[in-house]
């Protein structure tokens, strides 16, 4: 297991992450491989690699969270910090993954860039739909499941590094179709997909 990095950034930079997360240019620190931050067994994170943070924050249900948690998805990192507070934990996340948050919408949807974990929300908690996610460049089905999205209103997918790839989700006689890209710069997280009738 790769070991947190803890470093300390300006304030303004830990305030960036709140909410859905546009996009901003974080520092990568030279963190020491120090003994595992304090932080992660705070919040009943301990022992657990960037991964498994990931998937067990996204999979928590709203009203289980804690709020004073800022959580942020960035490709290849998982930011971790308190609210309030200018020190920030950097989890690796595996380098040739790519964690995309989808949140399908009917009528209502916001702006993200970054993921947040923590305060993302979409409008379908709890639905049932099948995504498939098909890379571009080789037509190679990466996904092709339906899932119930957790109680955020997200659908969380490991993808692989540095890809186009096509999303497309079908919710009941509805469905969506949106473009993504998987690299350095690119949003982890899906609002895009407006849920139209079937033609």
């Amino acid at each position: 297991m790769r070991t947190p990095r803890v470093c300390a950034l300006a304030a303004a930079a830990v305030l960036a992450l709140a909410g859905c997360g546009s996009p901003s240019t974080v520092a990568d620190p030279a963190g020491s491989s120090a003994d595992e931050p304090a932080i992660l067994a705070e919040y009943g994170l301990a022992g657990l690699d960037g991964k498994e943070i990931v998937d067990r924050l996204d999979r928590t249900p709203v009203d289980s969270r804690r709020a004073d948690l800022v959580a942020s998805v960035r490709p290849g990192q998982l930011l971790l910090s308190r609210a309030g507070s200018d020190e920030q934990t950097v989890v690796d996340l595996p380098d040739d993954e790519f964690y995309l948050s989808v949140a399908p919408y009917r009528h209502r949807t916001h702006e993200c860039h970054f993921h947040s974990l923590t305060t993302c929300r979409g409008e379908l908690a709890g639905e049932r739909i099948h995504v498939t996610i098909t890379d571009r460049d080789t037509g190679e089905v990466l996904v092709d499941e339906v899932t119930e999205t957790f109680d955020n209103g997200f659908a969380g997918f490991w993808l692989p590094r540095d890809i186009t790839a096509t999303v497309h989700v079908r919710h009941g006689e509805y469905s969506a179709t949106g473009e993504i890209s998987t690299g350095p710069d690119d949003p982890t997280c899906l609002t895009t997909l407006h849920l139209k009738p079937h033609r």
